[in-house]
């Protein structure tokens, strides 16, 4: 399965990043492709390129703010979590979403 997301947390910092590896963790070991891009205090980094967003087959929202260029995932499927969820349970997240897709 191809995944790609954006995570975000309130602070910009610590659970964006611990969020981002952890999914991509969680997806890897579970043998999909993933990319996560991360929106905090010093910007967007790891962007999302249109083809990733369109070759995808679902997108995560890991966010506890509102992010820019969500208008880019119109008509795919989106699961949005908190990024706490991210963090506690990422492998749980990535086991619900084989379900949904």
């Amino acid at each position: 399965m191809n995944i790609v997301g954006v995570a975000a947390c309130t602070a910009g910092i610590a659970h964006t990043y611990i969020a981002k590896e952890k999914l991509e963790n969680a997806a890897r070991k579970r043998g999909h492709k993933i990319h996560m891009e991360t929106q905090g205090v010093i910007g967007v980094e790891d962007a999302l390129s249109s083809g990733e967003i369109e070759t995808a087959d679902v997108v995560i929202l890991a966010t506890d703010v509102s992010i820019s260029g969500k208008e880019r995932f119109e008509g795919k499927k989106v699961v949005e979590v908190p990024t706490e969820t991210v963090v506690m349970s990422p492998n749980k997240l990535i086991e619900k979403i084989e379900e949904l897709v």
